[in-house]
């Protein structure tokens, strides 16, 4: 029997034929039209899904596939994939957490240095043939503060060791197996830190942790970057201590209605943008589908999923 795998995900397709010579057959519907059509065209002969956390899957989805049995995730957020109706179908699902860690980190520390030393700004005034000197932070001695110490919080904090920086982190919980400090609340975090980066799962649970007052926090001097999902900020806050200098500016890699990015944050000069792509890379996105099809194949011939989504308590 042919495993009939719908892909939803639409920037790893040079990868995809690791999922057809393990055997898989896919149906590519990359675009919401496409989707629609897929689930409806082919709703009986899908077993499996491919699809990332904002791209999600829906109970409406789940249940037009009568004959789905697991839902996997490229990276580490699930946020939009409908676990309750997935549980009560027995429905497996997998996430690609850790593979991609490496990449995320050297995106998050990327725009820390660019926003932190003024890149942009230099960049654009050269090519205006100006010769604008700033005098910018250096990164040495500095405090950083990660957000979420899972796979990416550590390949981050890896990569501040080589800048000389401090570093502390909040997570839903202390980790005995670090020797990094812990601060109880995001916004002690913030008061502990000249950089803050945001390294977090989206969803419920962390929407909005960084709000005015982690932003107060953070204070006129503070540097704040976000690699993980735009829901974790405030972005109403954000925007307003950008705009008043409560802060001295933001990178950000993730937006609210991805690709609208406002205006609002696209016309400040205290901002560094970049279109989701931390995560990109080509060594992250041969190892992510190769960790869907190792999951599938893992389901498919009985045995444990390598990384199974917890699944929400009933």
């Amino acid at each position: 029997m042919t495993t009939t795998v719908l892909v939803l995900v639409e920037a790893v397709n040079e990868y995809l034929p690791i999922l057809e010579h393990s055997g898989f057959k896919l149906i590519l519907a990359q675009n919401p039209a496409d989707r629609a059509k897929a689930v409806a065209t082919y709703g009986e002969q899908i077993n499996a899904v491919l699809t990332r956390g904002p791209l999600g899957f829906y109970a409406e989805e789940i249940a037009a596939l009568p004959h789905l049995e697991i839902i996997c995730v490229i990276g580490a957020g699930y946020e939009h994939v409908d676990l309750a109706a997935a549980q009560a179908r027995g429905i497996v699902v997998t996430n690609g957490a850790g593979v991609n860690a490496p990449s995320v980190a050297d995106h998050a520390m990327s725009l820390l240095l660019a926003m932190v030393r003024d890149i942009p700004q230099a960049d654009a005034s050269v090519r205006r043939g100006e010769w604008r000197k700033v005098t910018r932070p250096s990164l040495a001695g500095k405090r950083l503060g990660i957000l979420g110490m899972g796979a990416v919080g550590i390949a981050i904090a890896k990569r501040a060791a080589g800048f000389d920086m401090t570093v502390s982190y909040h997570n839903r919980q202390p980790r005995s197996d670090l020797s990094y400090s812990y601060c109880a609340t995001p916004t002690e975090l913030a008061a502990a830190s000249d950089f803050l980066i945001v390294a977090t799962p989206g969803g419920a649970g962390t929407r909005h942790l960084i709000d005015k007052a982690a932003l107060e926090a953070l204070g006129p001097d503070g540097f704040i970057v976000n690699i993980a999902r735009a829901s974790v900020i405030s972005t109403d806050d954000l925007v307003d201590a950008l705009q008043h200098q409560r802060i001295a500016g933001a990178a950000l890699d993730v937006f609210d209605d991805e690709p609208n990015v406002p205006d609002s944050l696209k016309s400040l000069s205290n901002v560094v943008l970049s279109p989701h792509v931390a995560g990109l890379s080509p060594e992250a996105s041969r190892d992510t589908v190769q960790r869907v099809a190792d999951n599938l194949l893992a389901y498919f011939a009985g045995q444990p999923v390598l990384t199974p989504v917890p699944m929400p308590k009933q």
